[in-house]
């Protein structure tokens, strides 16, 4: 086996050229060389392969072909790692004989054999470029070609670059990656070909992304563990640009949950990582973020309170207006969140967080206690930190009577931040009891998050309600929406009492569960 590492970067089609033509690239360099690669990806119909993080692949490149079991999850031995096995074979298709020994080999089975089957494959025109120097061997890889899905007609593009890492200071990998970026328009693509073929070949290339399953070892260093989770986030989050600028709601949630969670890592590990640079990139997550709020919160009040109301006599027709105005305005926020992720100061951004999360200062640093905090045991921080926010949440959330909207907001941040925190860790705690009290724990905080943001929409409403009502043009259509808008803020809060007992009730049950992770 072998942990290749390597970061990836997209490049509009029109620039690709543009890379071959780089003085300076040609002076860093040896001789490029240019060969056509056709990779075919081999699943069962129902991608049992792919549901267990893994893929098959057979590269043909003239008359060589080689087998290559991949991970499709993110590895733990380096910045932008995955597990690779490889070996030459003489057939087109795979040899699952060769599968023991590596992660493929639990499923290497009779059926397997029987049910696999070429899925989709990639053409591509590779030209690379040697460079070697005192402190590393990389090598920058320029593709060029195709996608396409087995019996459909099914296509998408691939314009990329891939810098691998063979040898020597990861730093200059960083390096390189920065200097591209000032001669091109190149953005931080983590999702491999293989991601992109399977997402193509479900019709899912357009739809929402989910987050996946953060892998930590029991025993990694703090710093490792944080460059782990910081780059699982950012990926999930760069995952659904391309939903997003689709106008897909679900799809934009789920890119504000990826940064939402990377800002929480950021937060949770503030002690290892502060500086100025941190602050630098937390403020262009946070205005991503700002760009996408928008849209999502107009769909919750759409579909949530609005569009029941739409059959519900006397309140439908005013309903009916205020949905169509409500329509308009997200329409808008739509807009306004594809126009984010597609100007120069987004582009920027994701490149600009991964290389920090790989090789930032806080990687470098001589300072004594920043190293020491680097090295710490994961799971003694983790438990630090999970101990902590747990108390300050039960200290607030028995006063939740008593608190104003302000601070029933921030309590509802900490309890998301602490849900994000105990997905992060959860594997630094195995065992099957612990994993039983992860899960009591974990689904009560949820519930209890649930209820907060129920509060925070009923105060959200009411401040809409608010604002239509005090517009001084009051037309016809004014009218039905502040009715509607009033209607539904009335309902909300019939049930303000009864979602603040339902919180009194979640946060004592919450205290009483036994800490999983001491």
């Amino acid at each position: 086996m072998s942990t290749e590492v390597e970061l990836k970067l997209g490049i509009p089609t029109a620039e690709v050229d543009k890379v071959r033509r780089l003085d300076w690239l040609r002076e860093l360099s040896g001789p490029a060389k240019s060969q056509q690669l056709v990779t075919v990806y081999f699943d069962t119909p129902k991608f049992k392969l792919r549901e267990r993080g893994l893929a098959i692949r057979v590269r043909h490149t003239g008359r060589r072909r080689v087998q290559g079991i991949k991970s499709l999850a993110r590895g733990d031995r380096g910045a932008f790692s995955r597990e690779e096995w490889e070996q030459e074979i003489r057939s087109d298709t795979p040899d699952l004989d060769l599968a023991a020994g590596t992660a493929l080999e639990p499923l290497a089975t009779k059926k397997l054999r029987r049910k696999l089957k070429p899925i989709f494959e990639t053409v591509i025109e590779r030209t690379t470029f040697p460079i070697h120097s005192e402190k590393a061997d990389l090598e920058l890889a320029l593709d060029r070609g195709h996608i396409r899905v087995h019996g459909t007609r099914g296509r998408e593009p691939i314009s990329e670059i891939e810098i691998e890492m063979k040898r020597g200071d990861p730093l200059e990998l960083t390096k390189l990656a920065r200097r591209l970026a000032r001669s091109l328009s190149v953005v931080y693509g983590p999702r491999s070909k293989a991601e992109r073929g399977y997402a193509l070949s479900a019709d899912e290339a357009s739809k929402a992304v989910y987050g996946t399953e953060i892998v930590l070892d029991a025993n990694v260093a703090t710093g490792v563990a944080f460059r782990i989770i910081g780059l699982a986030c950012l990926d999930h989050a760069v995952a659904n640009e391309r939903s997003t600028r689709a106008g897909d709601a679900e799809g934009i949630h789920q890119m504000r949950v990826g940064l939402r969670r990377l800002r929480t890592a950021i937060s949770i590990f503030s002690e290892l990582v502060q500086g100025p640079e941190t602050e630098a990139i937390k403020a262009e997550l946070k205005w991503v973020s700002e760009q996408l709020a928008g849209a999502r919160d107009l769909d919750v009040l759409i579909e949530k309170q609005v569009r029941p109301l739409l059959a519900a006599a006397p309140i439908g027709s005013a309903a009916a207006v205020l949905k169509e105005d409500l329509d308009g305005r997200r329409g808008a926020e739509l807009a306004k969140a594809k126009a984010a992720v597609e100007s120069d100061r987004y582009r920027s951004i994701g490149l600009r967080a991964a290389l920090w999360l790989a090789e930032g200062s806080w990687v470098h640093s001589d300072d004594a206690l920043v190293a020491a905090r680097r090295e710490r045991p994961a799971a003694q921080v983790a438990a630090e930190v999970l101990a902590k926010r747990t108390k300050r949440i039960l200290k607030k959330a028995r006063r939740i009577g008593k608190l104003d909207a302000r601070r029933r907001h921030k309590l509802r941040i900490a309890v998301k931040k602490l849900r994000y925190a105990c997905e992060f860790f959860a594997q630094l705690y195995p065992g099957a009891k612990r994993q039983a009290r992860q899960a009591r724990f974990y689904k009560t905080l949820k519930r209890l998050q649930g209820l907060l943001g129920t509060l925070n929409d009923f105060e959200v409403h009411r401040g809409m309600a608010a604002r239509i009502a005090r517009l001084r043009k009051q037309t016809p259509t004014q009218v039905r929406k502040a009715l509607a808008m009033g209607f539904i803020t009335g309902q909300e809060q019939k049930q303000l009492a009864s979602c603040l007992a339902s919180i009194d009730k979640a946060a004592a049950r919450l205290g009483k569960l036994p800490q999983f992770w001491q």
